[in-house]
């Protein structure tokens, strides 16, 4: 595994590789994703608290886990940026934030849909409900902190900087519901003493999950790619404006001699 990403740290191999994978990796996504709703919908029986508003569980519960993987991918990209100062961490994790700040997005939208019903509210100022809010934000502000600063090495810094002290919200939302008090129900999935959704649940519901995570994978090695690619031409273009510039210099040299 570490001779993979030392071969992949390559800003060229990974641009190859991102390209070899990242449509197989959509298709597959896609076609999981929509296995594993139409399980979850069509044939896995309704909740018998829940009705058919349980549906809901099939995007939710994908979504707000993939809202902090992503947040914990771009925590790591970050010591990456800090310890080995690898350019391509910078760009993973800039390709990450709108991912993150889409299935978070998701995970608030779907939460309060299945919240109406179940809590007779759409939203509660609880800490789990309100963690995930401030994730949300703080994905904006990473992104918006990255739009408006130059593409430097030191701007790379403050922003994995930034990442790093965000990270403390991962693990506040993760046991937010056993800290405290909350209407939002605790763990069922990841269990010490096992899941306590059914099976004909729960597997729909992990079939979502990995469609969703591969989705995921596609877009972030194609968004990354992207990156790099974008960096590529901004450098080609300094330096073809450095050697306009040092042309134009020594034609006025030769035209003043």
């Amino acid at each position: 595994m570490a001779g993979l990403f030392s071969y992949l740290g390559n800003p060229a191999r990974f641009t190859r590789f991102s390209k070899a994978v990242t449509t197989p990796l959509c298709v597959v996504g896609f076609l999981t994703t929509a296995i594993g709703l139409y399980w979850g919908i069509f044939i896995a029986p309704e909740d018998y608290q829940q009705g058919q508003s349980v549906w809901i569980m099939y995007i939710h519960v994908p979504s707000a886990w993939l809202a902090m993987m992503t947040y914990s991918l771009m925590a790591i990209a970050a010591v990456g940026t800090l310890v080995w100062r690898h350019p391509l961490a910078d760009a993973a994790a800039r390709a990450a934030a709108p991912l993150g700040a889409t299935f978070t997005f998701l995970a608030l939208v779907t939460g309060s849909l299945w919240g109406k019903p179940m809590w007779g509210t759409w939203w509660v100022w609880d800490a789990r409900l309100t963690s995930v809010l401030v994730l949300f934000i703080m994905y904006l502000g990473l992104m918006a902190l990255t739009r408006s600063l130059d593409k430097t090495a030191s701007s790379a810094r403050l922003i994995a900087i930034l990442t790093l002290i965000g990270f403390i919200n991962i693990p506040i939302i993760k046991f937010s519901v056993d800290w405290w008090n909350t209407l939002h129900q605790p763990a069922s999935v990841f269990r010490a003493d096992g899941p306590t959704i059914h099976p004909s649940l729960l597997w729909p519901l992990l079939v979502s999950a990995v469609g969703l995570t591969l989705l995921f994978f596609a877009f972030h090695l194609y968004g990354t790619q992207t990156e790099v690619m974008r960096r590529r031409a901004e450098s080609l273009e300094v330096k073809l404006a450095r050697r306009a510039r040092t042309n134009g210099a020594i034609m006025n040299a030769g035209e003043s001699s």
